[in-house]
């Protein structure tokens, strides 16, 4: 079945083309390198952001059509490209992530995205994180974390320990304009 969703203010089409991502499930997005800590935070928030860093316009259009991902840019020239090679691209704006996270809310809607908090991630690599007993974090969180805490967290892509502190509270705050997957 092939959809038109068009965003009137911009003029934005997405269509489902070949490799176009299947607006019907979780989007997964590419995020460019301005926007470093902002794809941190969603990852947290449970979304596939994949960070890229490296390399010009032409190569983050490539991984997004390959990997059939949103682009997330505050880059209008690199929006307006990947549009026009049918690649959907979302302007992102605001001078913080949480302005940041409203207008890719805003923008999801009439793109027909369904954005949800999920499980959350690891927000250096995007890996699975698994609960993990206090012995095996011994020596490799700070002392005073250890004490503290009787829960933690390790990545499985990255090894990245984590628990659940002030940051954790902070950042799940963040996103609490996304709705769960379970609601």
């Amino acid at each position: 079945m092939s959809r038109t969703l068009k965003r009137r203010d911009s003029g934005l089409t997405i269509q489902n083309f070949p490799g176009a991502p299947d607006l019907d499930a979780d989007p997964r997005f590419v995020v460019d390198a301005m926007l470093g800590s902002f794809a941190r935070k969603l990852r947290i928030l449970g979304l596939d952001a994949s960070y890229y860093r490296l390399g010009g316009d032409q190569g983050i259009i490539e991984v997004a059509r390959r990997e059939r991902r949103v682009i997330l840019t505050a880059d209008r020239s690199l929006a307006e490209t990947a549009r026009a090679r049918h690649i959907p691209a979302v302007l992102v704006r605001g001078p913080s992530d949480g302005r940041r996270l409203s207008s890719v809310l805003l923008a999801a809607g009439p793109l027909g995205l369904r954005i949800t908090r999920g499980v959350p991630l690891c927000s250096l690599c995007g890996g699975g994180l698994q609960v993990v007993g206090r012995a095996e974090v011994v020596g490799r969180v700070p002392p005073r974390v250890f004490a503290r805490h009787r829960k933690f967290f390790r990545c499985s892509g990255c090894g990245r320990h984590y628990w659940k502190g002030s940051h954790w509270k902070k950042l799940r705050s963040f996103g609490s304009r996304l709705p769960s997957k379970e609601g």
